[in-house]
């Protein structure tokens, strides 16, 4: 555990933060307050209302809340005025289908404006919406709408041959919407542009999204529309969103971070939000980043470290002065990232923990809050969180357990789609179990250690993943590292690293002698840096890690594939 200090000082803060003072607020803060920052029908509520159509009413109405562009350079924009009428037609097109409260509709589109309208237009009239990212194949489709029950797809032509294959097997699905073909353009052209916006009980369901599961089906995650509440506090907390801001949030709606941040809590807190449909490219986000003046900018610590490996002299050519907040999401930032950000940014990104099943933030670094360098940072106001052993007992400072939450948060899960027992196996001792290790330290900061079937025990040893991987990247040769446990009859285990290399070193390793040798030099270097026991004993050279789409390392597939095992479900690796 790392207990390097980057202290906030002026510079960090041209303005005054939305949260000045973290203690101050956890101790006066209070959900039902909190609540009354947004808009209410007498005890209904409804966030896509939240997120676009309240702000009709104010200055913000002619206001740019999306900027859109893609790969070819193509750009569109839409006032929050645009976006609540847009989302009104298409509340009503799916009206006339006979869509009502309750049912699922699927998105299955690339990152264009009409997925998010249509998922504003879905949470108005009562439905559920579920997004599914734009490279799932034939089985993955099959076993999201099978199991949801969906009975609409809204998708694209260049998608559409995928669904074709399995709507034989699905026979709720009633509707494959197209939104580029000409018919259907023109008849949601012809919807009435006012709609009646559906009161919801806060605990109604807003949006579902399934995550892969180790060897079984993938799980469908249910979120209410008392979500948003969390959503909206936490895109002021800790992304420090305010209205002269132009934000980027990277993620794809496939992503719970892509609706929580790019849809419901950042345009509840009435920004200005880019969207960018294109593959990542060092040169090209620098040059977004400039052209639309973006000010917060939220992504993945994958993202950062490939930009690291693109130099840091790149950034040199790019007026990113208007940048003054950054943040990272999907995975735990690794050490070196956040030097390097400090070193090329003037400023550091912060690290946010939360995952699809909590629906919003629920740790993180805050503007105004120093930061440990390769901690979690702290629980956000309002929220309750401890390190527990198995049976929901908390664990002093210091010591190792699950990452637990106390129940009762806005943006917390209701339920596993027809699975309750899953659902209830997440909680112990009056806890959510996040299914995360980490330990918290006399300060209040959280570290992570790693996922509870990653962690590594070697020699009598407990070693987190994590921090070997971390070891490694801080070492020039090393853009990513992905750290498993090995079997071995003498220790236990063994700790193997898979090591994506820079360029460069690539080409050098084709060498066999150079390849031995920077072994030997990276195993000397962890230990170095990190502990006599905790070095890689194996190490093996590859192109790619295997990675979620909201780049979360998935080591159970490297360990799958060094032992022989059955992979599992990989419906949302990044590539696979």
């Amino acid at each position: 555990m790392k207990s390097d200090l980057y202290r906030k000082t002026k510079k960090d803060l041209p303005v005054p933060p939305n949260l000045g003072d973290y203690e101050e607020l956890r101790k006066s803060f209070s959900w039902k307050t909190a609540e009354k920052e947004l808009a209410w029908f007498e005890g209904k509520i409804n966030a896509a209302y939240n997120a676009v159509d309240r702000h009709v009413e104010t200055w913000r109405k002619n206001k740019v809340a999306l900027y859109w562009e893609d790969e070819e350079g193509r750009k569109q924009q839409y006032t929050f005025e645009e976006l609540a009428r847009r989302s009104n037609q298409f509340g009503n097109y799916l009206k006339d289908l006979g869509v009502a409260r309750g049912d699922r509709v699927f998105l299955f589109l690339p990152r264009i404006p009409e997925l998010y309208i249509a998922f504003l237009g879905i949470l108005k009239i009562g439905a559920i919406a579920g997004t599914l990212f734009s490279a799932f194949q034939e089985q993955a489709l099959s076993d999201r709408l099978g199991n949801s029950g969906a009975s609409v797809v809204v998708t694209h032509s260049s998608l559409l041959p995928r669904i074709e294959k399995v709507r034989h097997k699905l026979p709720e699905l009633h509707h494959v919407l197209v939104v580029d073909h000409e018919a259907f353009a023109k008849e949601l052209s012809k919807k009435d542009e006012e709609l009646h916006i559906v009161h919801m009980d806060p605990g109604d369901y807003a949006f579902m999204l399934y995550t892969s599961g180790t060897t079984g089906k993938p799980k469908g995650v249910m979120h209410t529309h008392r979500a948003v509440v969390q959503e909206y506090e936490t895109a002021r907390w800790v992304l420090d969103l305010r209205d002269e801001d132009t934000y980027w949030c990277t993620a794809d709606p496939g992503w719970v971070t892509g609706i929580a941040y790019e849809i419901l809590g950042s345009w509840t807190a009435g920004v200005s939000a880019l969207v960018y449909a294109g593959r990542f490219d060092p040169k090209r986000w620098y040059k977004l980043l400039e052209d639309y003046k973006i000010s917060v900018w939220y992504t993945a610590p994958t993202a950062v470290r490939m930009l690291m490996a693109a130099g840091g002299a790149l950034v040199r050519g790019y007026d990113l002065s208007h940048l003054r907040h950054m943040c990272s999401v999907g995975e735990p930032l690794n050490p070196e990232a956040i030097v390097w950000a400090v070193r090329t940014f003037g400023r550091p990104f912060h690290d946010t923990w939360w995952q699809t099943e909590t629906g919003a933030i629920c740790i993180a670094n805050y503007p105004a809050m120093d930061i440990k360098i390769g901690s979690m940072g702290k629980p956000i106001p309002g929220l309750d969180a401890a390190i527990v052993d198995d049976s929901g007992h908390v664990l002093p400072p210091g010591t190792e357990g699950n990452i637990a939450l106390k129940p009762g948060w806005p943006s917390m899960m209701k339920t596993i789609w027809k699975r309750p027992h899953k659902y209830e196996s997440y909680f112990s001792g009056g806890y959510y179990i996040s299914g995360d290790r980490g330990l918290m330290d006399r300060d209040g900061y959280f570290w992570f250690i790693g996922r509870a079937d990653d962690v590594i025990k070697t020699s009598g040893e407990r070693v987190g993943p994590f921090e070997v991987e971390s070891a490694l990247v801080a070492h020039p040769a090393v853009i990513e590292a992905g750290v498993i446990g090995k079997p071995d009859s003498l220790r236990g285990e063994i700790i193997k690293a898979f090591v994506v290399l820079t360029k460069e070193e690539s080409d050098k390793v084709k060498v066999k002698a150079y390849a031995e040798k920077l072994k030997e030099e990276l195993a000397s270097h962890v230990k170095k840096h990190l502990a006599g026991h905790a070095y890689p004993r194996e190490i093996e050279f590859i192109d790619k890690l295997p990675k979620t789409r909201s780049g979360k390392i998935m080591r159970r597939i490297l360990k799958a594939r060094e032992m022989g095992l059955p992979i599992g479900d990989t419906s949302t690796l990044e590539e696979y």
